[in-house]
């Protein structure tokens, strides 16, 4: 999941994964008909340079044209955006610098990182949280997503939801509830690919985060060409994040020749690794892959260090266990462990991403550590689809149709974002359409570890998600 600040075939159709579908532009035909010339001068101006309609209609027509109707924002009220995040619990580093990298994002609507809020359309901006954190697991889940997301659905104000953490909170869960209200859900961090895979994406549901094709990919490249494993086996804890990813993995790695020993799904509650871990051990594999997130991706680390018939197996997570909680939680059973992530490398905007991340340690103290930029880009990606639909009254309130919006992010084409160029397709895949670089790290050395910041990947591998499914 997270990415680093450091940072013919057949075609791959399992469990919802398959190729993205091509995201078209609708063409909107205007007929000036028994319009005065005034009128038409309005329309005209209005479409030009990308701000806000205004109008002393008030838009009513566009906004009961509508199927989901208008958000309303008074004049001088805020323009509220909803969060659903993960700000608790073992996974709330995840949320909190999701969270901040929005707030950065509102911070920088005047064109400056001075810790104040500009404005967008001249109103200010707001942000309102749900956690999404399940109180059960202590984790983000289904149950905070469900919660999370009723609220803010519940919430006439709410111009769209950035979020959510985890694919699990959102697959059927908040991308469900929102879509009923038809409030776009752009996530920074989810990377299922069943969330936007045509079977099962719906059409309010965004991501600016990389698909876990191409983790997956680069994963199994990595464990059977540059570790010349020939076996392996993998634990998940049945989320569409965690068992998403062995999937894809086990995909690949077959394909390429190796044999998948073993295939164990456990509780996220669980503790006790070691009766699933000596099972696994009796398969004999050269590698055991466990994408997940802390602490199950530490007591994995931990406890298997200490079965004697795993000694010599190579041990392997993913973005989600690649945090800081990670290192903190398993210490030197932490040493050895390989970490796969996308490893930023920032195009036209690049300039921007260093003022980012130096912003980022002066606001908060620490630097970047997953998917702040991803939220950044998601905040602007909302806030470029916002300018271009909505409707300046006379008396400086705005309406904003919510299809529309939709509508105008599946319209943007590459938006020069701090993660490089974004382009949305129909699916929902807000990423960009060239090669996207994955970097697998060996702990310590990882830039989500505060005793490692500059740490650098063993290997790393770039794909296109088109590129990673015709492969699979």
């Amino acid at each position: 999941m997270p990415w680093n600040p450091s940072h013919g075939s057949p075609v791959f159709r399992l469990r919802g994964w398959g190729p993205p579908q091509g995201g078209g532009n609708m063409k909107n035909r205007k007929i000036l008909t028994g319009l005065a010339l005034g009128a038409v001068l309005v329309m005209v101006a209005a479409a030009c340079g990308g701000k806000a309609k205004t109008t002393s209609s008030g838009g009513t027509d566009k906004c009961r044209a509508d199927k989901f109707g208008c958000v309303i924002i008074g004049a001088g009220n805020p323009i509220n955006f909803g969060a659903i995040a993960s700000v608790s619990g073992s996974t709330a580093a995840l949320g909190t610098d999701s969270d901040n990298g929005v707030k950065l994002a509102m911070d920088y609507l005047d064109g400056n990182f001075d810790g104040r809020n500009g404005t967008l359309l001249g109103h200010p901006v707001k942000l309102t949280v749900g956690d999404e954190t399940d109180p059960t697991s202590g984790q983000c889940g289904k149950a905070g997503g469900q919660t999370s997301a009723t609220k803010l659905a519940a919430d006439p104000s709410i111009v769209a939801v950035i979020g959510t953490n985890c694919s699990s909170s959102a697959l059927g869960v908040s991308d469900t509830i929102l879509r009923n209200k038809g409030i776009v859900l752009i996530s920074p961090s989810n990377t299922s690919a069943k969330l936007t895979a045509p079977s099962f994406h719906n059409p309010f549901y965004f991501r600016t985060a990389q698909n876990d094709a191409i983790q997956a990919k680069v994963v199994a490249d990595f464990v059977f060409t540059k570790l010349g494993i020939q076996t392996a086996a993998t634990m998940n804890d049945g989320g569409p994040y965690t068992s998403g990813l062995t999937l894809g993995f086990a995909t690949f790695f077959k394909k390429l020749g190796g044999t998948i020993t073993a295939d164990e799904a456990f509780d996220p509650t669980t503790t006790d690794f070691k009766p699933l871990l000596t099972s696994i051990a009796q398969g004999k594999p050269g590698l055991i892959y466990f994408p997940d997130f802390d602490p199950p991706c530490a007591l994995i680390s931990i406890q298997a260090k200490q079965i004697s018939a795993l000694s010599g197996v190579k041990l392997m997570g993913s973005d989600g266990c690649n945090e800081a909680a990670f290192f903190k939680t398993a210490k030197s059973a932490a040493d050895g462990v390989y970490l796969s992530s996308p490893v930023a490398s920032p195009g036209a905007a690049s300039a921007l991403y260093t003022q980012f991340q130096t912003a980022y340690k002066a606001q908060y103290g620490t630097p970047q550590a997953s998917f702040g930029p991803n939220a950044f880009d998601a905040f602007n990606l909302l806030k470029t689809a916002i300018e271009k639909v909505a409707i300046k009254q006379s008396d400086g309130s705005l309406r904003v149709p919510r299809t529309a919006l939709r509508d105008a992010l599946l319209g943007i084409k590459d938006y020069q974002g701090i993660t490089g160029p974004l382009t949305c397709i129909s699916t929902g895949d807000c990423q960009s359409q060239l090669a996207v670089n994955i970097g697998v790290y060996l702990s310590p050395n990882a830039p989500t570890n505060p005793a490692a910041p500059n740490s650098v990947p063993v290997f790393q591998e770039k794909f296109s998600l088109t590129e990673a499914l015709q492969q699979g």
